[in-house]
């Protein structure tokens, strides 16, 4: 499917994207969730300026994404050693 030209507002700014229809929905509701922690942000600490509240979603949803990694770089070690401690057992195994 082809290109299409959306705008969607982040800290009361307009920004004019160009996405796949794939991505319409998910590029909208990444600019909903980043504007509802703006918000809380706003209500719940001393800060009004625009750039210091992005800031502060920008690293609260950076840091989500690098704990995400870890835990799926954990997983994959696990996953990879289970596959090794079995490779090993059944060699053994066929090696009798």
């Amino acid at each position: 499917m082809g290109e299409i030209s959306i705008k969607i507002t982040i800290a009361d700014r307009i920004y004019p994207l160009k996405v796949s229809m794939e991505e319409e929905e998910i590029v909208r509701r990444a600019a909903k969730i980043i504007n509802e922690r703006i918000k809380d942000y706003q209500e719940n600490y001393a800060v009004r300026d625009k750039q210091d509240l992005l800031s502060m979603a920008v690293l609260h949803y950076a840091t989500a994404v690098l704990k995400a990694e870890h835990k799926v770089q954990s997983q994959d070690t696990s996953v990879a050693d289970k596959v090794e401690e079995l490779d090993s057992l059944l060699n053994g195994f066929f090696a009798k």
